[in-house]
């Protein structure tokens, strides 16, 4: 990967990594937040535009770094025409939004997190339009639903905004597991996840059996995104974000989220009649539902929302059709639709931040009060209207002329007549809009007194409103992006004149109809308005909900069903599924012969198969005693440790033993706070269905043990043993796979293991808190207690055993890259050494003289294994990549040094930390429980509490 491809990585990472300081930077002021929100944005832009002049002769910049490659996963990022246009729009609208919603927002808004949150969603949406790799375009699709999320529940305190949040998500979210399964389904076709090799297979795609199925998946995630019929209902209701949130959002990225899609699928998915009938349909009706409804909406946002919708509906149609041409237009809409609407949305946002109302009834007459904001408006809503000399005229004149030629079901009056009509719809709803707000007497009830912003409140938008007219009057400004955009569409080599006479053509009479409509349309709005508030008609709002509600119901019925809060009903519907399942594969998969005899069964090894079925039987038949249920749980654990000797498995062995010691030790401990026996609750019939259940489960375990043994079967082993030296430095295969080959695997578990001390400590901490803690100081322990509580002879081994045990722990460390043992086992033996200390001089006495906090140990562990890991990138290599060396200390003999003994060290402390932990836990219970501390280590209890209680401080 060259200086292009680093500098590509370094324009995807700017938003993620400017999104850290704006959160931050809350105190230093609102200028300083939208400075540090404007600097990665302007960056990322400048560096953009750097690769400009590329692409725009037709070069694609890629840049890719490997992670899996045997399962196809890279981080990989591509540059083309397309990627470039809307990475400028996002780039570019994002700068103009920064500046905007500094004026726009309140003092009392956190300024710091609506940024942060700005700049996850603009580096979500860059991520999407120059993802190479269709798995990582997948991760930063749901970004998109996350962030937008976040942005559009801004003002938490209004319950629309939450409301119009979750909505988004859901409607969104769905969608894109939709998708997931689409992309993989393309993947699977062509054999490969990048993009760059799917947008050349298109043949094979549209010849395979699964493209239907892929095309609907992905269909739904695009369609769900820009909000197309019948999903259109979530868009106009995330409208409760603030205005800044809606003219970024809604208007130039994330609802363009969908249409990118489509345009980037364009050549794998288009030219079937498939893609024309479902692409091209709910376009042209969302293109008119979404019209029809904002002709009557009062809310200014809600207007501009479904406006949105058509033009979407709009762009899904032109991308339907399947021609150069349309595909030449769409990229032409995308460009003139991303200014005229986004100045719309930030021009509603100042006629509400002035007069402190949207509803259109409560306005007019707002030329005469707030000049340059009518300018601005009526310039962009001119453009949506599709009027001369505004770029938005020339956009929808080449829409009209495909439109005009195009056959649906061997109609050709379906397309051209519902186009003109939307059109019509368009301009009457524009038109409504300069002459309802701005037109007209001015009005002597406004609830605010308008007067037009500040400077830094109307730059963005009139930024914008310039760009509408220069486009407009010189459409060749725009050619050479609509160039490299639509030949990364359609995959051609296209060269489009955009211009803006385009003769007297049908599609001239299509816009002359709409103009004249729209206005008569806006002349009859009143009686129009009164029949469409009398009409019944659905709203989709409603169906949703209903929908969710039955969703809702179904789901707590399934919940009610099956969670009952037995663990006994969780383990069968799950062994139950689980051997069902096993059944299924066993009899349709088939079985070679056996390979291998079975081996001679020495008298010795049958008496402790036998010992071991008989104390499984006896824990089963006697688990309601606990204490003799702990003592056969020991048994079996041993008896399966002398197994793993017998089978040459030394490390197995050891720590078999050592979990077995530590897990025991804690269970008595806890036992001490239990009752001795457990309540019989089970009825016969259900113990016989359990008993059936276990017996069909533990067959079936048994019988694929069985069959496995039976056959030769080819392992990865080998590889282990014979690269365990050469490539780990040790000779204990073993270790070697738990700090080496699997290492990530090991450095996993350690903060899993370390999470569930924290959360034991944790919910502890909670129980002790509340009821429990005072029941515990009402119950009297002291008749079940021995006088003699720290027994002298128990002491006095303990304090023995201590450093030996210490001792044995290091040496079970230090040699365990070469002879059984570990980082593993040695933070076992060590706990036990400690545990010991507990049991023998009690909780209170041996944590009073405590001089590590065991969070730390979990804490540091952790970190240094990670930073082990992490060590190896230094030198070139994927992380937790080990290394050693031969070090000769006179006298002392040679001796191998391997950074895996560093890795060892954090399994250790994390091993001992979180066992260490729990026991911690536990002996809080017993200081709640009003356990006396010691002065010395043998102290005499003669029964009665006369030495200090020490409570949890």
């Amino acid at each position: 990967m060259g200086t292009s491809g680093n500098l590509l990585f370094l324009i995807a990472l700017l938003p993620f990594l400017g999104a850290l300081v704006p959160g931050v930077m809350i105190r230093a002021g609102r200028n300083a937040c939208a400075s540090f929100t404007a600097v990665p944005t302007a960056l990322a832009l400048i560096l953009l535009l750097t690769f400009a002049p590329a692409v725009m002769n037709g070069e694609t910049i890629q840049a890719e770094i490997e992670w899996l490659p045997q399962l196809g996963l890279s981080a990989s990022f591509f540059l083309d025409g397309l990627g470039l246009l809307f990475a400028c729009m996002i780039l570019g609208v994002g700068l103009l939004i920064t500046l905007y919603a500094r004026f726009y927002l309140s003092g009392d808004d956190p300024v710091g997190q609506f940024y942060t949150y700005l700049l996850l969603f603009q580096g979500a949406m860059l991520g999407i339009v120059i993802s190479d790799n269709i798995l990582l375009l997948l991760i930063f699709w749901e970004l998109t639903s996350l962030s937008s999320f976040l942005l559009i529940g801004y003002w938490k305190h209004l319950p629309e905004g939450r409301q119009g949040a979750r909505m988004a998500l859901a409607v969104t979210g769905a969608g894109g597991l939709a998708m997931i399964g689409g992309m993989l389904i393309l993947g699977n076709i062509v054999g490969s996840y990048n993009l760059t090799d799917i947008l050349q297979a298109g043949d094979a795609i549209r010849a395979s059996d699964w493209y239907m199925a892929a095309l609907i998946l992905i269909l739904l995630g695009a369609f769900t995104k820009s909000a197309q019929f019948p999903f259109h209902f979530w868009l106009p209701h995330a409208m409760a974000a603030p205005t800044p949130v809606s003219a970024y959002l809604h208007s130039a990225t994330m609802v363009k989220a969908g249409v990118f899609l489509m345009a980037r699928m364009w050549p794998v998915l288009s030219g079937t009649d498939a893609w024309f009938y479902i692409v091209a349909t709910t376009g042209l009706v969302t293109m008119v539902v979404g019209a029809l409804i904002a002709l009557f909406k009062d809310d200014l946002k809600a207007l501009l929302a479904f406006s949105t919708v058509s033009h979407l509906g709009l762009l899904t149609m032109l991308l339907g059709f399947g021609t150069d041409a349309a595909a030449v237009a769409a990229v032409f809409h995308i460009i003139n639709h991303l200014t005229f609407k986004a100045a719309l949305f930030m021009t509603a946002g100042i006629i509400d931040h002035e007069t402190h109302t949207r509803d259109i009834k409560r306005l007019g007459g707002l030329r005469h009060l707030m000049p340059i904001t009518f300018g601005i408006g009526t310039i962009a809503a001119l453009s949506m209207a599709g009027i001369p000399l505004f770029n938005g005229f020339l956009s929808k004149e080449m829409m009209l002329e495909e439109a005009s030629h195009t056959t649906w079901l061997d109609s050709h009056y379906v397309v051209p007549v519902l186009a003109t009509i939307g059109a019509l719809l368009s301009v009457a709803y524009s038109f409504r809009f300069v002459a309802h707000v701005f037109l007209g007497p001015v009005r002597d009830d406004y609830p605010s007194k308008p007067h037009d912003p500040p400077f830094g409140l109307w730059a963005a938008p009139a930024l914008l409103a310039t760009l509408v007219v220069l486009i407009g009057v010189m459409p060749f400004l725009a050619e050479g992006i609509v160039t490299a955009a639509a030949n990364a569409v359609t995959g051609g080599d296209l060269h489009p004149h955009l211009k803006i006479w385009h003769g007297v053509t049908p599609a001239l009479y299509m816009s002359v109809i709409a103009v004249i409509g729209g206005g008569i349309l806006l002349m009859l709005h009143g009686p129009l308005d009164r029949a469409w508030i009398k009409a019944p008609r659905p709203e989709a709002k409603d169906i949703f909900d209903r929908l969710v509600a039955a969703l809702v119901g179904f789901t707590r019925l399934v919940t009610e069903a099956t969670h009952n809060g037995a663990i006994s009903r969780y383990l069968a519907i799950f062994t139950v599924a689980s051997v069902a399942l096993g059944t299924i594969a066993f009899f349709g998969g088939g079985l070679s012969a056996p390979s291998r005899g079975l081996l001679p069964v020495p008298a010795v090894i049958a008496v402790g198969w036998l010992m071991l079925i008989v104390a499984t039987v006896s824990v089963v038949t006697m688990h309601h005693n606990r204490f003799r249920a702990l003592v056969l749980i020991g048994i079996i654990g041993l008896t399966i440790s002398a197994g793993f000797v017998y089978m040459s498995a030394p490390d197995l062995a050891l720590t078999q033993i050592s979990v077995e010691t530590v897990t025991i030790m804690l269970l008595l401990l806890a036992l001490h706070f239990l009752p001795k026996e457990t309540p019989r609750e089970s009825s016969v019939g259900r113990k016989t269905r359990d008993g059936l259940i276990a017996l069909a489960a533990g067959g079936g375990v048994g019988g694929l043990a069985y069959a496995f043994m039976q056959r030769d079967i080819s392992t990865i082993s080998s590889y282990h043993v014979e690269n365990s030296y050469e490539g780990g430095g040790g000779t204990n295969v073993v270790n070697v796979i738990l700090v080496d080959f699997r290492g990530y695997d090991t450095y996993g578990e350690i903060i899993v293991l370390g999470i569930a001390g924290l959360l034991i400590y944790a919910l502890m901490h909670a129980l002790l808190d509340g009821p429990a803690a005072r029941r515990l100081r009402n119950t009297d322990y002291s008749q079940d207690r021995s006088r003699d509580r720290h027994p002298l002879m128990m002491v006095v081994v303990t304090r023995v055993l201590m450093p030996i045990a210490v001792l044995v722990g290091i040496y079970i460390f230090l040699r365990g890259h070469n002879q059984p043992g570990g980082g593993f086992v040695a933070g076992l033996v060590v706990a036990i050494a400690l545990l010991m200390q507990y049991m023998a001089s009690g909780f209170a006495w041996t944590q009073a003289r405590k001089r590590i906090e065991y969070h730390s140990m979990i804490g540091f562990g952790v970190l240094i294994a990670g930073l082990t890991g992490a060590g190896a990138w230094v030198f070139g290599v994927p992380f937790l990549t080990s290394s050693y060396t031969y070090v000769h200390l006179p006298p002392i003999e040679e001796f191998e040094l391997a950074t895996a003994m560093l890795f060892d060290l954090g399994v250790f402390l994390t091993v001992l930390g979180a066992v260490m932990l729990m026991l911690y836990s536990l002996s809080r219970i017993a200081r709640y429980a009003g356990e006396t501390v010691n002065v010395t280590p043998m102290d005499y209890d003669p029964g009665t509490r006369t030495t200090d209680s020490v409570e949890e401080g």
